[in-house]
């Protein structure tokens, strides 16, 4: 196995997954059109999303010592996936419900599990990883004390470092945030962040509409070095501080949703975060438009499969579609 360019530090959940025409009201019960159940939680998406672009990918998590637990492990080794793996045997593997809307809208609850224990010291001990990767992915389904844990060690060894901050954690502060070079937000998160940081409350719903020099106003106001907004069906929003736009020619800029047909909109905000930590080191030394470029696709040809770890298209499948 190669030494891992990319360290995603995250959660594994076992998804179940129920297809249906619209989501029941409260006390309502409907007939599902399909079921499955498949790998996800966001750290596994992302890895498996940056993995398959072709880069050495490590992934640290905890699981139960359970059913779940070793199917992790297997879909893991599949992958390539350099996994270091806590296990608890008193804690169950996360899962989550996810019910999928005819349009291909998902509504999501997550029962994180044994992701909450994952110990900052055994992420610690990862060092072996930290000393030879060059950038640094984590979520917020884990306990955030190891993801900061993650983040100094990815800050001691100049990592280039990128957050994907799903969900919002309550614990999220300005603290953390000052070790983050790409925030990768969607519109909801991004308000989120805005009002507890900030005190500046706007409607997510809004976000597209806003100009691009109000949102690049906006996002400014978090402190990070480059944001990437995801718009959903809008495709997503780039904004650099002004003295580091990564080899980009402006400030800020959108990106239009690389076309798709549409079946299933489960992880394809992760397919992007994954692929944009795979084409920070796929891509090195070109401009960060032509990075997100990339992962904006990936976002789209997620969509188009059923599940999230096993919706991630490959680089290969990427270039056959969209080309160079």
């Amino acid at each position: 196995m190669s030494a891992p360019q990319v360290i995603v530090v995250g959660s594994y959940n076992q998804d179940y997954a129920w297809h249906i025409d619209r989501a029941p009201q409260a006390g309502e019960t409907r007939r599902g059109e399909d079921f499955h159940s498949a790998a996800g939680g966001k750290g596994f998406n992302q890895a498996v999303a940056c993995a398959r672009q072709g880069v050495a990918t490590a992934f640290i998590a905890a699981l139960g010592d359970d059913a779940a637990g070793r199917c992790a492990r297997e879909l893991a080794a599949a992958e390539a996936i350099d996994a270091r793996w806590l296990l608890h045997s008193d804690a169950a593997t996360g899962s989550a419900c996810i019910v999928v809307e005819a349009g291909g809208q998902n509504r999501i609850i997550v029962a994180l599990g044994a992701n909450e224990r994952l110990d900052p010291a055994f992420v610690q001990a990862q060092t072996d990883a930290f000393d030879m990767a060059r950038v640094l992915l984590a979520q917020l389904e884990n306990n955030i004390e190891a993801t900061r844990a993650a983040f100094a060690l990815a800050r001691s060894r100049d990592l280039v470092r990128v957050l994907n901050p799903a969900p919002v954690h309550a614990q999220l502060d300005a603290a953390l945030l000052a070790d983050v070079d790409i925030l990768t937000p969607n519109e909801t998160e991004f308000a989120l962040l805005l009002s507890r940081l900030c005190g500046i409350e706007v409607d997510p719903d809004q976000l597209v509409a806003q100009d691009d020099a109000n949102l690049h106003r906006l996002a400014r106001r978090l402190g990070v070095g480059t944001l990437v907004i995801t718009l959903g069906a809008h495709g997503c929003f780039v904004s650099h501080a002004g003295g580091d736009r990564r080899g980009d020619a402006l400030d800020c800029y959108r990106l239009a949703a690389a076309p798709a047909k549409v079946l299933d909109t489960t992880g394809a905000g992760d397919a992007l975060s994954g692929a944009l930590a795979a084409g920070l080191v796929r891509f090195a030394g070109q401009p960060f438009r032509v990075v997100i470029e990339h992962a904006n696709r990936c976002a789209a040809l997620a969509t188009e499969g059923r599940g999230a770890a096993s919706a991630m298209a490959d680089f290969a499948a990427v270039r056959a579609r969209f080309g160079q």
